[in-house]
């Protein structure tokens, strides 16, 4: 069976009983980084039996096929990122593929997300979002994607590193308007936990400082424009209000009110027809 082990994103209290009881019976542990998965072990107390190697970018591909012939083998081979889900920009995703193609059984203990975590907290809507990981790099790259998710009307999660805050922010200002709602997420669940909102505008400028510190950035989606209202609709509005036994002119100040357009082009449309 392959475990995909949920991590603390900060705070070592969020392991939950699962993790320290899948950490103690492992055959196998893949770690993205063997020194802190020693150090979360003697933080919960638990006694690693299992053998521990190194899972990260550099080797994902090779140990991928090396864990799966131990999982072919009857071996339980769990693996755990430095914080939060493997798979989730983060190693997993490709081992996951191998056993998954290969009928080998694969679960996952569920733990802290950064994702959700600062969506959360946001403040922005949380019933449809999307996650976009980390922003490229090169400065081409990154306005090129951001400027395809300038008109996504889901919220949007990214992770960025610290050093990249500023013009990552200043990107996004340029791509999707200074005025777009966002929220910088900073040391989530740690000591010195940051949540700065406002405007992509503000927080540029707020980021021009130096910025420390494992970074998540919550991006409010594109609101679409309302459609403007049908000006025929709105007349059948009134003449159902005339029917009622509202007076005309009453109707139309009501009507052309809800509907945010002038009355007088209402009054005007009314008559001429």
């Amino acid at each position: 069976m392959l475990i995909l082990a949920g991590a603390p994103i900060g705070q070592v209290g969020d392991a939950s009983p699962r993790l320290r009881e899948a950490l103690e019976t492992a055959d196998v542990i893949a770690a993205e980084d063997t020194r802190r998965l020693r150090r979360l072990a003697s933080d919960l107390g638990v006694t690693l039996t299992g053998r521990v190697v190194s899972y990260y970018d550099a080797n994902e591909v090779a140990r991928s096929k090396e864990l799966l012939e131990e999982l072919l083998q009857g071996a339980t081979v769990l693996v755990i990122t430095d914080a939060g889900m493997p798979g989730v920009s983060d190693p997993g995703y490709r081992l996951t593929r191998l056993a998954v193609d290969a009928g080998v059984r694969v679960t996952a203990l569920p733990g802290p997300s950064a994702v959700t975590t600062a969506l959360a907290i946001s403040g922005l809507a949380s019933d449809r979002f999307c996650f976009e990981g980390f922003p490229p790099r090169k400065p081409g790259e990154r306005s090129r994607r951001l400027a395809g998710l300038a008109r996504e009307e889901r919220t949007m999660v990214f992770f960025e590193a610290p050093h990249r805050l500023h013009s990552c922010l200043s990107a996004m200002a340029e791509a999707f308007g200074a005025d777009r709602q966002a929220a910088v997420c900073r040391e989530l669940t740690k000591t010195y936990e940051e949540v700065r909102r406002g405007t992509l505008a503000e927080l540029t400028g707020w980021a021009e400082g130096e910025v420390r510190g494992e970074i998540t950035l919550v991006v409010a989606g594109h609101a679409p424009e309302a459609a403007a209202p049908d000006i025929e609709d709105l007349a059948d509005e009134v003449a159902r209000r005339e029917a009622t036994g509202v007076p005309r002119k009453q109707a139309i100040v009501d009507v052309a009110k809800s509907a945010g357009i002038s009355k007088r082009d209402l009054y005007n449309h009314i008559h001429s027809a």
